[in-house]
């Protein structure tokens, strides 16, 4: 077996039972995770919306499903020999984890550009490093030497019935929390969550329609279904989808259970991460969060409809976090950067922060500027990033400062149309 995928002619034999069969295999190896409903995302877009809190496995990720019905699967001799892996993120922690706990040595191998972060929880949790290549393609060539080396079995990531089958299990358990979904939306990389969700659905719930997700910089799935060249990107937000080539297994199981692919921007990913931290207090990676950003693109269609979002994963790099958090704020105008004109005297600036005070705005930073501005002479350019309540209260900040004869120019745009 190799660490690629298969050849394009294989086809997936996945039943219900494969599938109700993994169920009771990893039952005590992984979390039956809840299925929540959520009041104020439904309130915002007018579905009925229940998550699936896939990152509240161990590992954070769904990825934990398959691999520990892959490595139940093998003989005692496989599981002497070990096993072997190429991933960058939670299929790397999910082999690692479940290999270490069953006693079966595991080799990850993973690209050298990965996060040191992703390495060292990979390495903590029991797996044998190998970086190699700068591609995961790269990476994946050096597996399939090591596994015919050492005669290590590879566990894939997508491309295997028994991976599938776990990963079914997902929509498995959703369908027994909450019976009567109209509609599940699916992240999609490789196509074994999706492909393997939608076998189980779409026998326990035979109307219901299956959507994958995927972001419309990594179309890949999208473009393989429409018998199109996969182009895709080089970089996303949602790296956990970030995938070029679709499984051989899942292309044809999706080619048939998949009502569409939705695919979603770089922004309303990044702005359903902040909506899963604020609403729901759960952290969501890009790839798990791409369900919501879909759903909340497509409102009208879900009006009204009991709709079940995969919140697949959590693995999300703290800095880009940060980053997602403090873009959030500018947008929503909870955080504004200020241009202000005032004259270049003593006190000048002291009075300007007390009136951002008396405003109730919060001076997150200042910088004050008498050179590099096209100002007057005697009129100092002061750059201030203010903390806000969000639009109104910029708005009537503003208002404070014009009445008291500043003139002020703001990054984003405060405008009373916005509102």
């Amino acid at each position: 077996m190799r660490c690629t995928s298969r050849d394009p002619e294989e086809t997936a034999t996945i039943t219900i039972d494969d599938i109700r069969a993994a169920a009771g295999t990893i039952r005590d190896l992984v979390e039956r995770t809840p299925c929540r409903y959520s009041r104020t995302l439904s309130a915002i877009t007018g579905a009925e919306v229940f998550c699936k809190l896939e990152n509240l496995q161990f590992t954070a990720s769904f990825k934990e499903r398959g691999a520990a019905n892959k490595l139940l699967s093998l003989s005692a001799g496989e599981r002497a020999r070990g096993v072997i892996a190429v991933s960058a993120g939670n299929h790397a922690q999910a082999v690692a984890y479940h290999a270490s706990r069953l006693g079966v040595h595991a080799t990850i191998v993973m690209p050298r550009f990965t996060p040191n972060v992703k390495v060292e929880n990979t390495r903590v949790l029991g797996g044998e490093i190998v970086l190699h290549g700068e591609s995961l393609t790269e990476a994946a060539d050096r597996a399939d030497v090591l596994a015919r080396e050492r005669s290590l079995t590879v566990v894939h990531p997508y491309d295997d019935e028994t991976i599938i089958a776990g990963q079914g299990t997902v929509a498995l358990e959703m369908l027994e929390q909450v019976p009567d979904l109209a509609a599940l939306l699916i992240p999609v990389g490789g196509g074994g969550l999706a492909a393997g969700c939608a076998i189980a659905a779409h026998v326990l719930a035979p109307n219901i329609e299956i959507f994958g997700v995927q972001t419309d910089v990594f179309p890949a799935m999208k473009q393989a279904l429409a018998g199109e060249p996969v182009r895709c990107g080089t970089s996303t937000v949602a790296e956990g989808i970030a995938v070029k080539q679709p499984g051989s297994l899942t292309v044809p199981v999706l080619r048939e259970h998949l009502r569409e692919v939705l695919l979603v921007g770089e922004r309303a990913i990044e702005e359903a991460v902040l909506m899963l931290l604020e609403i729901e207090k759960t952290v969501v990676e890009g790839a798990g969060a791409a369900p919501l950003a879909a759903l909340r693109a497509q409102t009208a269609r879900f009006k009204g409809r009991r709709v079940g979002l995969v919140l697949s994963g959590g693995n999300i790099d703290l800095a880009v976090l940060s980053a997602i958090i403090q873009r959030g704020l500018v947008r929503s105008q909870r955080m504004i950067r200020l241009l202000l004109e005032m004259p270049d005297v003593p006190g000048a600036l002291a009075q300007a922060a007390a009136l951002f005070g008396r405003a109730g705005a919060n001076i997150v930073e200042i910088r004050h500027q008498r050179t590099f501005t096209g100002a007057p002479l005697r009129v100092a350019e002061v750059e201030v990033v203010l903390e806000t309540r969000g639009h109104e209260h910029a708005l009537e900040l503003l208002g404070v400062l014009h009445a008291a004869g500043y003139r002020a120019r703001t990054y984003p745009t405060v405008d009373a149309s916005d509102a």
